[in-house]
């Protein structure tokens, strides 16, 4: 085995890096701080602008509007999908 040696700057670089990257990968991206625009909803929920629109005036998804943009969390979409789920007749 061939042994390496840091300087002190040298290993606390790596120490931080090393840091840095364990908290890339243990960082979990809460759904609620997701927020999709209406066109990565419609993307995602294969529908038209316009269902994405009767969705909307009928209270069945939630919405952010600022200008003429429009914004859905991801956790209502969700929802959205939850309160449409429907069991096969005879399974738990």
């Amino acid at each position: 085995m061939e042994a390496v040696i840091l300087t002190k700057d040298a290993y606390n670089d790596l120490v931080g890096k090393l840091e840095t990257i364990q908290d890339l990968i243990t960082r979990k991206e809460r759904p609620e701080d997701k927020f999709l625009d209406n066109q990565d909803f419609m993307f995602l929920m294969k529908v038209s602008k316009r269902t994405a629109q009767s969705w909307r005036d009928e209270g069945k998804i939630a919405f952010s509007q600022i200008g003429a943009k429009i914004y859905y969390r991801m956790t209502d979409v969700q929802e959205l999908l939850n309160s449409n789920y429907n069991k096969p007749f005879g399974r738990k």
